[in-house]
């Protein structure tokens, strides 16, 4: 068990859209190989965890509008989402579940609902606020990518062209709004006209930058160039972290402090691309086992908090399901699996997170699921 089992899926997606051909036999077969060899979850009978979580979601984190970010009601007046505000984040992810569990009713309807809901001129709105009726004018690079790999992986898994159409719309609107000079940018806001002036490296998604609809000699400069720049932020052998963000206009990595879920995600990114570095899977290895993979650490690799969440151990099991690990995919859903409710009387049953609090958050528990289908 090899990255290949991440990459033909992209593959097999690139195969669809960019020759803009239906999906053949072979393709086909490719995807039931596909099927046989992706799924750890499959493997070790994740599936009653994993149907317990979606239920939880569907009818307990869920409205019209979407997956709440938190099931704690708030004002929504806050600086960042909160309550019964909805993501373009959490839309992404659920269209990326039924695309990858194969229900192709449930895309075409959450589909509907993510155009709906986010869609601006520019971009995906990152952000919905339902009880102010306030959609906020800017996206977030990260989501926008997710949703145009959900559409190519529906594509590949129900062997159709029909989504051709929105991946070359939405892509071609995403180069031109969110690259420029070769470069990738965090968000544009349609409201100002402008872009930030850097890009968070977890948002350097490049296996879904091969998506987008565009010449070849420009996608080869951008994917190399933003692969370049995720690979150069790596700390030390040390502490085998990322950078936070690089700065095109410094020239300059920055961080604060080292955010666990921000470098992970970059490390699945380079994972998806087969650029790894054996120092950050041994470390999110040996962290894994022990339980003590944290939210936070400054940049020499000191703990800042001894915050354990769903999402670490979530993402964690994705690496290893990418690499092929089955002993650290094992070892995480297990970690991961220490936070779910199973009390049958409990209003979070089936979820992930604080019964006393009342709050479970859409990042947390959509995490879980990806993870639990991987």
């Amino acid at each position: 068990m090899s990255k290949r089992r991440s990459i033909l899926l992209s593959s097999m997606a690139l195969l669809m859209f960019l020759t803009a051909c239906e999906a053949d036999d072979s393709t086909a077969k490719q995807w039931d190989a596909y099927q046989a060899k992706h799924a750890f979850g499959e493997q070790l009978h994740m599936t009653g965890n994993r149907d317990i979580l979606y239920q939880f979601i569907a009818n307990n984190l869920s409205s019209n509008d979407g997956i709440y970010t938190n099931l704690l009601e708030t004002d929504q007046i806050g600086e960042a989402a909160s309550g019964h505000e909805v993501l373009s984040e959490s839309a992404g992810l659920m269209l990326r579940y039924y695309a990858l569990t194969g229900q192709k009713q449930q895309f075409d309807a959450q589909w509907q609902r993510v155009k709906l809901t986010f869609d601006l001129t520019t971009g995906f709105s990152y952000r919905f606020s339902p009880k102010q009726q306030k959609t906020y004018t800017l996206n977030a690079a990260i989501d926008d990518l997710r949703i145009l790999r959900a559409l190519a992986e529906a594509s590949v898994v129900f062997r159709t062209s029909e989504y051709k159409t929105d991946l070359d719309t939405y892509g071609n609107r995403f180069y031109q709004y969110n690259v420029a000079d070769d470069h990738l940018y965090d968000f544009y806001d349609e409201t100002y006209k402008m872009r930030n002036t850097f890009v968070t490296l977890c948002y350097i998604d490049n296996l879904s930058l091969k998506l987008l609809p565009i010449p070849e000699p420009k996608k080869a400069a951008l994917e190399t160039g933003m692969l370049q720049i995720a690979q150069k932020g790596y700390l030390s052998d040390e502490f085998p972290f990322y950078q936070t963000r690089y700065d095109y206009n410094a020239k300059v990595y920055q961080s604060d402090n080292i955010n666990t879920v921000e470098s992970l995600l970059t490390i699945l990114n380079l994972a998806e691309a087969g650029k790894q570095r054996e120092a950050s899977i041994h470390f999110i290895k040996e962290h894994v086992q022990a339980g003590t993979l944290v939210g936070q650490y400054t940049k020499e690799g000191k703990p800042l908090n001894d915050v354990r969440s769903t999402a670490i151990y979530a993402i964690a099991a994705q690496i290893a399901s990418v690499i092929g690990d089955k002993e650290l995919y094992e070892d995480s859903i297990r970690r991961m699996n220490e936070f779910q409710i199973l009390d049958a009387q409990s209003s979070l049953y089936g979820g992930y997170g604080d019964t006393n609090a009342k709050q479970a958050y859409s990042f947390d528990n959509l995490m879980a699921l990806i993870a639990l289908v991987h």
